[in-house]
């Protein structure tokens, strides 16, 4: 099983990394910058923090998910695109927006549900891209 890891799609991960990584800016600065706002309690208004891990936390972030799901579809012999977008579903719901909702759902989120739905919305979007980037590419 572990044996894939010599045969992963380096350019299907680079692609998939960087579409990941600039679908989270268009997300969070364009689309839904006042929406996100709000279900964080901040002004809509608000800019985002400009620190060294605002900055670089969700690319690396990003880079270890698609990188864990090009594992995953190497190990299960993903090879089409329907596959593929099952597989990006199930990661995507499964796992990240799942695990979203967990964590939005303490005392600290004003708005747990709308950070969910706009942040888990991100990340099954992200996982069904990047599942068939990594199978096309």
């Amino acid at each position: 099983m572990f044996d894939v890891l010599g045969n992963l799609n380096w350019l299907g991960i680079l692609a998939g990394f960087i579409v990941l990584t600039l679908l989270g800016g268009l997300w969070f600065a364009a689309l839904f910058p006042a929406a996100y706002n709000r279900s964080l309690g901040r002004d809509v208004g608000a800019k985002s923090p400009t620190t060294p891990l605002f900055l670089a936390g969700p690319p690396i972030t990003g880079l270890i998910i698609t990188l864990t799901s090009a594992f995953l579809i190497a190990v299960l012999d993903i090879t089409a695109y329907g596959d593929a977008l099952i597989f990006g579903l199930i990661v995507g719901v499964g796992y990240l927006a799942t695990n979203t909702v967990t964590i939005a759902i303490n005392p600290n989120f004003p708005h747990p549900l709308r950070y969910a739905v706009i942040s888990g919305g991100y990340h099954v979007l992200g996982s069904l891209l990047v599942s068939t980037i990594l199978v096309a590419v």
